[in-house]
């Protein structure tokens, strides 16, 4: 019986008859009669590579599916470039269930993050604790570490599964999602500043942001044909990342969503203004792309919204995503229920509704404080007067002791 190899096959130029110059990879592929034939590939022009090493980074993944039945796989260990090329090619190719988004924030933190610092490593050679140090190192939020932690373990899962690892040793790291900054949210006085002194189609984009909470990627991917006005709704199908359309995010965002007659009116007017306003346009059609594709938000950001959020004050981390926390806050403080705020924000779990987006607004925790303590004061006839609280200070003011500040303005029979 032919022993199995684990092969590394061969890669070389080649002149084709028509076209430039190609990088062909070779390798024998085992029949199931238990012989071998030779297979080839053309990986690529080589313009597209180069260079050899970029040619054999492209058939790393390759390689690594032609040698997934070896019993060597065990004895040579892939590197964590080569199974991060695998994962590129079985789980965010063309043919993948996640949204663009979800590939560009992949791509993101490989090429930034995770292939600098582990890219030559051997799978074997990943320790938890050197990646729990590596993680706290970083001089990032926590939230973005968390999500460097969680991209790993997915990419470690992948290996597990094609049998290159026994265990994920990412799934034993310890890293902190925890916020150290609340993002920030604007009040009604803000957002009506705003609102003045924003331009179209800024504006009109912010009105809708910040009474939708539809994300910046979904405002972006609006055609007018989404808009249904005689229903009042908008049908959010789409979203642009990096002017690539995508899927929504979750299903939940796929939701319509409902407008109200005002705003459908500011919407209505903006169709009115636009160069572009027909059923198939997009609503924030990019003049310069000749109304065939929208903004950038980015370009918008730095041309519109920053210089007018610095011009009234705003202050923190400001962004498209405020609008969207900002709406989640005024629903929660209207006392609206919350399963329908989570409806309208149109997530798919509750506890993100409450523990991520919505913040209880000052005046209304100071509110509901005062309702408790109401449930005690109002029921003894004698309040506290305004002379009692004048006391009470006097006695602070003057270091008084702590007993006398305590029995000072509060009223008997408490």
């Amino acid at each position: 019986m032919r022993r199995t190899r684990f092969q590394q096959g061969s890669l070389q130029i080649v002149k084709r008859a028509r076209g430039r110059n190609a990088w062909e990879y070779r390798w024998y592929e085992l029949q199931a009669d238990g012989s071998r034939k030779r297979r080839c590939l053309i990986v690529g022009s080589v313009e597209q590579f180069p260079n050899e090493a970029s040619a054999q980074k492209a058939v790393a993944a390759l390689r690594a599916d032609i040698n997934a039945e070896s019993p060597r796989t065990s004895l040579t260990p892939i590197s964590v470039q080569t199974l991060i090329e695998h994962y590129r090619e079985k789980e965010l190719g063309t043919n993948c269930s996640k949204t663009r988004k979800t590939q560009v924030t992949y791509e993101g933190y490989f090429n930034k993050w995770i292939l600098p610092r582990w890219g030559s490593y051997r799978v074997t050679e990943v320790k938890a604790v050197a990646v729990e140090q590596w993680l706290r190192s970083l001089k990032y939020a926590n939230g973005s570490k968390a999500k460097a932690r969680n991209i790993m373990s997915a990419v470690f899962n992948h290996a597990v599964r094609w049998e290159w690892l026994g265990v994920n040793p990412i799934r034993m790291v310890r890293q902190s999602a925890k916020r150290t900054r609340m993002p920030i949210v604007l009040s009604i006085e803000q957002i009506a500043a705003l609102l003045r002194i924003l331009k179209e189609p800024t504006r009109t984009m912010v009105f809708l942001a910040v009474f939708t909470g539809l994300r910046v990627g979904e405002l972006l991917g609006l055609k007018w044909k989404d808009i249904d006005f005689q229903k009042m709704e908008v049908h959010v199908i789409r979203s642009i990342v990096m002017q690539h359309v995508g899927d929504c995010k979750t299903e939940a965002s796929r939701k319509p969503v409902p407008l109200d007659s005002r705003l459908s009116k500011v919407l209505w007017n903006w169709r009115l203004l636009s160069p572009y306003p027909i059923d198939e346009d997009w609503v924030f059609a990019s003049p310069h792309s000749k109304g065939k594709l929208p903004y950038w938000p980015g370009s918008l950001y730095k041309a519109h919204l920053e210089p007018a959020a610095k011009e009234i004050g705003i202050v923190g981390h400001f962004g498209w995503h405020t609008f969207r926390h900002t709406y989640a806050t005024l629903l929660k403080g209207n006392g609206e229920d919350v399963k329908v705020v989570q409806e309208l924000m149109r997530h798919a779990n509750i506890s993100v509704t409450l523990n991520i987006y919505a913040q209880a607004i000052t005046q209304t925790k100071r509110d509901a404080q005062s309702r408790v303590v109401s449930l005690l004061l109002d029921k003894n006839e004698e309040k506290p007067s305004t002379e009692a609280y004048r006391t009470l200070t006097d006695v602070q003011n003057s270091g008084g002791d702590l007993q006398v500040v305590e029995k000072v303005g509060v009223p008997d029979g408490i």
